[in-house]
């Protein structure tokens, strides 16, 4: 079987080019070996990022120029007028928070108040302040960021719907690569153009095709998960470094209870604890950070989990989204959720720029599997 574009890995950064692909007409089809939304995908906070994040040194940075534009992008798409119609995802909330327990630093209330920010980053009277910060014991500030939060579950299933007569599921034990050819059992595959897009995968897929080049880089993260009657919070807390203190984003559950996912600062260095200490590291910041709240009946889960991007300098995190490889092959590691739609771009770019021109004959259907969706982190967590 002849294809222009095969693509491994289900996850945002496989779907999204798949079916931007297919829109442009090539014959293009995705293999993923575990189910649809990945591992990174499925378990990240479903935050669209505008670059606010990254600016928490007190200054813009290259990271927070390359993703400004893509929660407009991303607007556009739930709204059912994107390259992609995202109109049946679920929007957990149309904005985020950044929260201060004191005063800003003179350098990032300097950044607020700049003619760059004043469209993304809104100051909160008190008297609009949502739950919990509405209490007279919240003492900080408050601001409003206009990017959105989605379930990602909903977002890999409305992916999911118009991508599956695409999408394969196969054994990666019984997969060989034989002259540029994908064989799988007794089917062969002879693609024009090969994209990994498996995040940690791509490492045993450029093995494959023997590619010492592009490096990987992981950075693991341990979150933690937090349950029971809590109110629905997607906010960051602003720290003494440029990365929030503590990043909080709610998922409703049946019988009015709901998830906490925490991340930040709380994610990043608890890499070193085992389970019930991180657990004990979260009860204690939330503590610190809501001291008028209980948390005292809720229950708790981690997940370790590895962020996989292209390696850079010193282990940093990538400013973007990163496409690179060599001849038929290209490997892409999407950096953030939000830049899916930039790395599809690119990709497309690619093909035209090398040649690569859609088939007219259509592909027909594979005979394998198709894959599953993977499931919320929740969904699967040890809770104690």
């Amino acid at each position: 079987m002849e294809v222009d574009l095969l693509i491994f890995g289900g996850g945002i950064a496989g779907l999204w080019t798949l079916l931007r692909a297919r829109q442009a007409g090539y014959q293009a089809l995705l293999l993923e070996n575990r189910a649809l939304g990945g591992v990174q995908s499925i378990a990240s906070q479903g935050i669209i990022h505008g670059g606010t994040k990254y600016a928490l040194g007190g200054s813009v940075t290259p990271s927070t120029r390359a993703i400004g534009d893509m929660p407009g992008i991303w607007r556009e798409a739930l709204a059912g007028r994107g390259d992609i119609n995202l109109s049946r995802v679920r929007l957990l909330s149309g904005h985020q928070y950044l929260w201060s327990s004191g005063s800003l630093t003179s350098s990032l209330a300097s950044l607020f108040a700049s003619k760059l920010m004043q469209s993304r980053v809104a100051p909160l009277a008190r008297d609009q302040h949502p739950p919990p910060f509405d209490v007279s014991g919240f003492r900080g500030r408050l601001y409003r960021l206009e990017e959105p939060v989605l379930d990602t579950a909903s977002l890999m299933q409305a992916l999911a719907d118009q991508a599956r007569p695409w999408c394969c599921l196969y054994d990666a034990d019984s997969m060989a690569i034989r002259n540029d050819n994908v064989v799988i059992g007794k089917l062969a595959i002879s693609p024009r153009r090969v994209l990994l897009a498996a995040g940690k995968g791509n490492a045993a897929l450029m093995e494959g095709w023997a590619m010492a080049a592009p490096q990987m880089q992981l950075r693991p993260l341990h979150m933690v998960m937090a349950r029971g009657k809590l109110p629905p919070v997607h906010a960051h807390c602003l720290g003494a470094s440029a990365n929030p203190r503590l990043t909080i984003t709610s998922y409703p559950l049946e019988g009015g209870e709901s998830v906490w996912y925490l991340g930040g600062e709380l994610a990043e260095t608890g890499v070193t604890r085992e389970p019930a200490a991180q657990i004990a590291q979260a009860r204690a910041e939330l503590d610190r950070l809501l001291p008028w709240m209980d948390f005292k009946s809720l229950q708790w889960a981690t997940l370790p989990i590895d962020r996989a991007e292209v390696a850079t300098p010193g282990g940093k995190r990538p400013d973007d989204c990163y496409l690179g490889g060599a001849g038929t092959v290209m490997v892409a590691w999407p950096t953030k959720l939000a830049f899916a739609p930039r790395l599809a771009d690119r990709v497309l770019e690619r093909l035209a720029q090398e040649g690569v021109q859609a088939s007219e004959q259509e592909t027909p259907p594979l005979d394998l599997p198709a894959p599953p969706l993977a499931p919320l982190p929740w969904e699967h967590a040890k809770w104690s």
